[in-house]
């Protein structure tokens, strides 16, 4: 795994994880009991059955998580997405923290515990790489190359660009791929791969943990440059609202704009914003919404 401090995957990759602290610590008994004690935030549980999440309410009493419904439904073959586990067990916000410290990428995680013969959710991209730590169970994973470019927050996400004639291609085609991942092992799933997980032929739950490791772009950086911006008073000053609104062109303004964010730039330190840049990386802490 070290390689991938100097090189990126642009393929699915299947390792053998064999019995390590994470499946130690992290046991399908630790989710259960995590369920059943109504421990689980409300808000960061989805319910999904081969199709869109059902509304909040079915698995809530009074606001908050109701373990026995969730245990109906997930016996009506939904299911169960635990959100951002970094939050509220101690040893994965470990693990998380460790993750960045060591790539610079922050991070979240989710579990999945899918009925036998059910699936979650259907045909879909992701905008992060994940991993995928298979803990207990078989889950197939169908694959499909990605239909866009390194997609990412807010571009080309499945649900922006979704074209309903999709899934109908790409099971006319069939997978490029196919993983049927069991326990102990871990799926790398680079982002824009199209997956289709399910435990569909399986006669055992699956239930698996997906790391979602938010990679560095240019444009991260790029962000920070101009984050770093205000700090000039000139780019602070108050836009009135009749350049904004008038008749006239707003060419002018903006090029005004573009030429003075050439010359902060050229300005930069950049030993110094490296610095920041560098701490934001292995800090900055974000999470799944």
């Amino acid at each position: 795994m070290t390689a991938l401090l100097t090189s990126w995957p642009n393929e699915p990759l299947v390792f053998e994880r064999g019995s390590t602290e994470l499946d130690r610590t992290v046991t399908p008994e630790l989710i259960d009991h995590y369920i059943d004690t109504g421990c689980v935030h409300a808000d960061e549980i989805a319910l999904v059955k081969s199709g869109p999440s059902l509304h909040p309410d079915c698995h809530r009493t009074n606001g908050r998580t109701d373990p026995v419904k969730l245990r109906k439904l997930y016996g009506d073959g939904y299911t169960i997405r635990l959100g951002n586990l970094q939050r509220v067990v101690p040893f994965l916000a470990d693990v998380a923290r460790g993750i960045q410290q060591e790539t610079g990428y922050s991070n979240y995680l989710h579990a999945f515990l899918t009925p036998p013969r059910s699936q979650g959710l259907l045909h879909h991209w992701d905008q992060q790489m994940a991993v995928i730590a298979q803990i207990e169970g078989v889950k197939r994973w169908q694959l499909w190359r990605p239909e866009y470019s390194a997609p990412m927050r807010e571009y080309q996400e499945s649900f922006r660009v979704w074209d309903p004639g999709f899934i109908p291609k790409w099971e006319a085609a069939g997978p490029d791929m196919e993983v049927d991942l069991k326990t102990g092992q871990s799926l790398l799933l680079p982002r824009g791969w199209v997956h289709n997980p399910h435990a569909l032929d399986s006669d055992e739950r699956s239930v698996h943990l997906t790391f979602a490791i938010r990679e560095r772009t240019p444009l991260w950086i790029a962000e920070k440059l101009i984050a770093a911006a205000i700090k000039d008073p000139d780019f602070r000053r108050v836009i009135l609202p009749d350049d904004l609104l008038s008749t006239t062109p707003l060419t002018g303004r903006v090029q005004e704009i573009r030429q003075a964010l050439i010359g902060y730039l050229e300005r930069v330190d950049v030993d110094q914003l490296a610095l920041a840049v560098r701490k934001a990386a292995t800090t900055e802490l974000e999470y799944s919404t």
